[in-house]
């Protein structure tokens, strides 16, 4: 069942929410939470499908918040606020209002979605693309106890990392980092399976996905050594490499759909590590409502730490591996050294050295005789 309503008010809406479900005979409300989705008309579509399949797991109040910007200064000088009321099976599992702002109402959205709150339920804020840099700070932020950002979606990921990091509020998370949890299990269990010591990790993925980052950072700070960030054609997350002192354990997933665990003095196994949808990520995300702390953890670790204690470990190898090959020049072997010694060196000796070389020698060897007599 849809309602529309033009130009209209919070109360409007309210009341056609109630004649929605007292149509549909479900007077009673039966929903966990609010999940505020701000966005824009043209990511509006997929952000509502995914919300509406994640109810399916977490019924909610789907609030979907579209800031229109008008065209001519004369248009943004006349606030309107219109709304499209969904209950029943347009709604999925709760219910959708999708509210479309115009004009001066636009900075002040948190206004207009706070009467729709659900009473004494929780409240998420969900930002497809363009989130704040600071999701805490924002109007419609505040509102909640979770805040859920995608850098995926953003212009320079890395960069929104970085602005991310230095704006945690307990509450914050990513669907980047969400994203990385299959992996995290993986490579978790992978460990647990052998007793040694990991020395340096190497983390491979398309350019531009906060994800490795994100991956490499938790690695970094769980582990304390250097992950360097590689890149490869894709899709997403390809691979984890850990030179260990028991061998190497890669996780590789080339086609994004099977990846394959390989653990020195093991076989081969394939495991599912497919990409999921975004209602999957969403609906993860909505089963927990307190801070994530190893998420912080890996999102303060830092991008720039990251890239410098990589970058310091290469240049250690180059170094290292400089010098062996210097000294291995300077001294060479030691078979190489026993063969040097065995060839005689030809030496210069003068003329008159060799005609009387053998008067010097019957001299010297006389004076030898007498005292081995005298003794």
């Amino acid at each position: 069942m849809k309602i529309d309503l033009t130009d209209t008010t919070a109360s409007k809406i309210n009341k056609a929410l109630v004649q929605g479900r007292r149509a549909l005979g479900a007077p009673a409300v039966g929903m966990v939470l609010t999940l505020v989705v701000v966005t824009d008309e043209e990511n509006a579509y997929d952000a509502m499908k995914s919300a509406a399949e994640a109810s399916h797991e977490h019924p909610s109040r789907l609030l979907v918040v579209i800031k229109r910007h008008a065209r001519s200064p004369r248009d943004r000088t006349q606030s309107r606020l219109d709304a499209e009321v969904r209950v029943g099976a347009d709604a999925g599992a709760g219910e959708t209002v999708v509210l479309r702002l115009y004009g001066e109402v636009v900075n002040h959205a948190q206004s207009v979605v706070l009467p729709l709150l659900l009473p004494d339920a929780p409240v998420v804020v969900w930002w497809p693309v363009n989130a704040p840099l600071d999701p805490a700070q924002d109007p419609l932020g505040a509102l909640a106890q979770r805040r859920v950002t995608d850098t995926y979606a953003a212009e320079d990921p890395v960069g929104e990392l970085r602005s991310l990091a230095g704006s945690y509020t307990p509450g914050d998370t990513d669907l980047s980092w969400t994203r990385i949890t299959p992996w995290r299990s993986m490579l978790a269990a992978a460990l647990d399976q052998v007793v040694c010591q990991v020395k340096a990790v190497e983390v491979e993925g398309e350019e531009f996905n906060p994800s490795c980052e994100l991956l490499a950072m938790w690695l970094a700070d769980r582990l304390d050594v250097p992950v360097r960030r590689t890149r490869s054609a894709g899709p997403g997350l390809t691979g984890v490499r850990m030179d260990t002192t028991c061998g190497r354990i890669t996780l590789d997933r080339a086609d994004g759909t099977l990846a394959t665990l390989a653990i020195e003095g093991q076989p081969d196994r394939q495991v599912a590590l497919k990409r999921r949808e975004t209602s999957e990520l969403i609906a993860e995300e909505l089963r927990r409502l307190d801070p994530d702390e190893t998420y912080a953890a890996a999102l303060q670790y830092g991008v720039d730490r990251l890239y410098a204690g990589a970058d310091a470990a290469h240049a250690f190898d180059e170094g290292s591996a400089d010098a062996s090959r210097e000294g291995a020049g300077a001294t060479g072997t030691p078979e190489a050294a026993e063969a040097d010694a065995d060839v005689a060196v030809p030496v210069a000796v003068p003329e008159e050295d060799v005609v009387k070389g053998p008067a010097k020698r019957a001299a010297k060897r006389g004076p030898a005789v007498k005292r081995a007599a005298a003794k």
